[in-house]
C-alpha cells in the first residue's frame, strides 16, 4: 500500500489496508515516518487490534520544509504542502528494493497505490511476479471529470460539463506534480475506488469504458467504532436526539479571521447547538512544533455557554456523525467526510474549499439531494459567505421542511449504502472479486 502524503487519502488507505488484512492477506504499507505515524495517530474507528496487523514501512525521504499555511489564505488550496508531495518522489527506490524483497518471498506481490503518487511504483515493471493497481480516494463523479479534461474529451454529463475545470481548483504546482505521475499510473492493471455502484454507478460505467480500465467499487469504507468515548461524547449524550449541527472542514482548510468571525456569528444567531472543530490547517509535518491557535470572537464562548462546543484537537468525526444527536453536518465536502456523512445518513450543509470539494458538493447537492449548499459555488463571483447564510442552513438543515427533505432522503441513502457495504451487498461482493483476482493461479 503506497498512499499518497495527505491526511484524506493516509487515512482511506489505512482502511483499505485494515480490509485486506481481513482477508489473511499480510498487507505492508508504505511511506516516510512521518506520514506513517500521522496515519497511525490519528486512526479514526478502526479497530486497533485491526491496525496492528498491518505492516508499517519506514522509507527514507528527502528532507521537506514544513512552513506553516497562510494566514488569511485568497485562495484556499493548500500550496504549503507541496515540499511534502515533492520530498515523496525520492522514495521510489526504497520502495522498489522493498517490492523487489517482497517478491522473493511471495507468489505474488499486489502494489496498490494512490495515482497522485503513482510514479514511486514504476519498478513493478521490473519485477515479474508484481502488478499493480490504483486507489482512487474520489467520487466517481469527480473521478470521471478528472480523467475526461486530462484525456481532452468532452464529459456526457450536462451538469458535470458545466463546472469550473479542475485546474481551477488547485495549485499550478500540484498540476504539475500530477502530471509526473503518469509513468507509474499507466502500469496498473484496474482501479479499486472508494465508492459504491448504488450512488454513483452511472459514474463508474462512462469511467470504465472511458478509461478502458476494470474497476472495483470497494465502498464507502467507513469503520465505526462503538467502544470510543472520546469527552466529546459527554455532552452529546445529554442533547436531544437530532438537534446539533457539527462543523468541521478537515485537515487542509485554513479559515480567514472573517470566515471564523462568520461561523460564529451564524451558529450564535441560529441558537441550535453544535460542535464546531476549529483546527489550523495541517503543516507538511504535522509534529513540527504547536499550530497557530485561531481566535474566536470576542466573548463568542459566553454568549454560546453550553449551547456549543468549539473543539481544538483532532475530533473522532465518524463517531460524531453516528450519535443519534447529530443532526447535520457543515463540511468542506472532502470525500472521507462526504462517505461518512452519507454512511450515517446526516444531511450536509455544503461548503466546499478547492479541489475536489466543489465538485463533490455538486453531487450532494444536486444529485444525491442529502445536502443543502451553504452557497452555491460561484468561482467566478466569489460569493463570499455570510454570517445569515450560516444561521440560515443551519435552520434549515436542523428544523425547515427543506431540512426534513433532505434528512429523509440521506436515511434513505444510508440503508442503500450499508446494505451495499454488508455481507452478500454490491460493494463487498466487488471486494470478493478484486481479492479473488490479485490470489487467482
Amino acid at each position: 500500500m503506497v498512499p499518497f502524503p495527505a491526511q484524506g487519502h493516509l487515512n482511506q488507505m489505512l482502511q483499505l489496508s485494515c480490509y485486506i488484512s481481513s482477508y489473511g492477506i499480510p498487507v505492508h504499507y508504505a511511506g516516510s515516518a512521518v506520514f506513517n505515524h500521522q496515519a497511525r495517530l490519528r486512526v479514526n474507528s478502526l479497530n486497533p487490534t485491526d491496525v496492528d496487523k498491518i505492516n508499517f514501512h519506514d522509507l527514507p525521504v528527502k528532507p521537506f520544509a514544513s512552513p506553516p499555511p497562510v494566514p488569511n489564505p485568497s485562495k484556499k488550496f493548500p500550496t504549503h504542502l507541496q515540499p511534502a508531495w515533492d520530498a515523496a518522489m525520492s522514495m521510489a527506490g526504497p520502495l522498489g528494493e522493498l517490492m523487489r524483497s517482497l517478491s522473493v518471498k511471495h507468489r505474488r506481490v499486489i502494489v496498490i497505490h494512490d495515482p497522485l503518487i503513482g510514479s514511486v511504483v514504476k519498478d513493478v515493471a521490473a519485477i515479474p511476479n508484481a502488478e499493480s493497481y490504483g486507489f482512487i480516494c474520489l467520487s466517481a463523479y469527480c473521478q470521471l471529470k478528472f480523467v475526461l479534461e486530462r484525456m481532452g474529451k468532452v464529459c456526457p454529463i450536462p451538469r458535470l460539463r458545466e463546472l469550473p475545470p479542475i485546474a481551477s481548483l488547485i495549485s499550478e504546482e500540484i498540476a504539475y506534480f500530477i502530471g509526473l505521475q503518469d509513468e507509474g499510473t499507466g502500469l496498473r492493471s484496474g482501479d479499486i475506488i472508494n465508492t459504491c455502484r448504488e450512488i454513483e454507478g452511472t459514474f463508474l460505467e462512462i469511467l470504465e469504458v472511458t478509461g478502458d480500465m476494470k474497476t472495483w467499487a470497494i465502498g464507502p469504507l467507513v469503520p465505526v467504532k462503538s467502544e470510543s468515548r472520546h469527552p466529546i461524547f459527554k455532552w452529546l449524550d445529554k442533547q436531544a436526539p437530532r438537534s446539533v449541527i457539527f462543523v468541521s472542514f478537515g485537515t487542509t482548510t485554513t479559515l480567514t479571521d472573517d470566515e471564523v468571525s462568520v461561523i460564529a456569528e451564524g451558529l450564535e444567531r441560529s441558537r441550535h447547538k453544535f460542535i464546531w472543530v476549529l483546527r489550523e490547517a495541517d503543516k507538511a509535518n504535522v509534529f513540527d512544533g504547536e499550530p497557530r491557535r485561531v481566535e474566536l470572537p470576542e466573548g463568542f464562548k459566553e454568549r454560546v455557554g453550553e449551547r456549543g462546543v468549539v473543539m481544538r484537537e483532532w475530533a473522532p468525526q465518524p463517531e460524531i456523525l453516528a450519535h443519534p444527536s447529530t443532526a447535520g453536518f457543515m463540511s468542506h465536502c472532502g470525500w472521507n467526510s462526504c462517505n461518512e456523512s452519507i454512511k450515517m445518513g446526516v444531511p450536509m450543509a455544503a461548503w466546499p474549499m478547492h479541489s475536489d470539494q466543489p465538485i463533490n458538493a455538486v453531487l450532494v447537492t444536486e444529485t444525491l439531494k442529502v445536502a443543502l449548499p451553504v452557497r452555491k459555488w460561484l468561482a467566478e463571483t466569489g460569493e463570499v459567505v455570510t454570517a445569515q447564510m450560516v444561521e440560515d442552513v443551519v435552520r434549515r438543515l436542523i428544523a425547515s421542511e427543506d431540512g426534513q427533505d433532505v434528512r429523509k432522503r440521506a436515511e434513505e441513502l444510508a440503508a442503500v449504502v450499508r446494505g451495499a457495504t454488508e455481507e452478500g451487498g454490491a460493494s463487498e461482493l466487488e471486494m470478493n472479486a478484486f481479492i479473488a483476482h490479485i490470489k487467482r493461479q
